[in-house]
């Protein structure tokens, strides 16, 4: 199990037992508490949204743009494997220097690493991400997160780009192998997820961030399995 293999990478971990199911509206004050409590100490406003109000106007400028051209566009890749692009920020590329892209190169002490997976949460990718994070955990000592596209860019998309710079991001989307049209609009969901996770990375080089980019042909595990396995090796 994860929570095994964190306590093996001596990972704090917290384990908080429910004696029922009525319990849960008390996790969820405790929670909406801790995330107040947590915005203070990192000078963080919860109650403000400032950088993720950014990743929403990129998003929408990225649409503006579909409209006329009919694709979103995305940076130049810095490298390609197996047929996919893999992005650099300005930022990763100066940590990087003349070292190979790998996402623990990029990692410092006391940074964290967020996985940022446009993917279906499904037994097909589930277990090969959060496999990404005991490796990264294990192999640097860093903290990691998981978070789903676009869902986390309303929750911790404004500690991403608005808190500490100290966090280093893997992002990873894929071309959808079926897509269906949003009733009265021009673009499809598809379109709609890509210039998402398109207009977040422009957020995060904005910002500062270092983000790597993988953006995968198509939607195949096996795939993910074999890129990441590259950029998660440990020189």
């Amino acid at each position: 199990m994860l929570i095994d293999h964190a306590r093996t990478a001596r990972a704090p971990v917290v384990t908080l037992d429910m004696p029922d199911v009525t319990a849960l509206g008390g996790e969820f004050f405790r929670w909406e508490v801790a995330t107040a409590t947590a915005g203070l100490l990192l000078d963080i406003n919860p109650f403000d949204e400032p950088n993720v109000q950014q990743a929403k106007d990129a998003t929408r400028a990225l649409l503006g743009g579909h409209a006329s051209t009919r694709r979103v566009p995305m940076s130049a890749p810095d490298a390609a494997l197996e047929g996919s692009r893999i992005t650099l920020t300005t930022a990763a590329k100066a940590a990087l220097g003349d070292a190979p892209i790998t996402v623990i190169g990029l990692l410092r002490p006391h940074d964290y690493c967020g996985l940022l997976a446009y993917l279906p949460e499904d037994e097909r990718f589930a277990p090969i991400l959060e496999g990404l994070r005991t490796t990264i955990a294990a192999g640097t000592g860093c903290g990691t997160t998981l978070g789903y596209g676009p869902r986390y860019l309303h929750s911790t998309g404004q500690l991403h780009k608005g808190g500490p710079n100290t966090g280093v991001f893997l992002l990873v989307t894929a071309e959808a192998s079926e897509d269906l049209p949003i009733p009265g609009e021009s673009h499809s969901f598809g379109v709609l997820e890509m210039a998402q996770a398109v207009g977040d990375f422009q957020s995060l080089e904005r910002t500062g961030r270092r983000v790597l980019h993988v953006h995968l042909p198509s939607r195949d595990p096996e795939l993910l399995q074999r890129i990441t396995g590259h950029l998660v090796a440990v020189a």
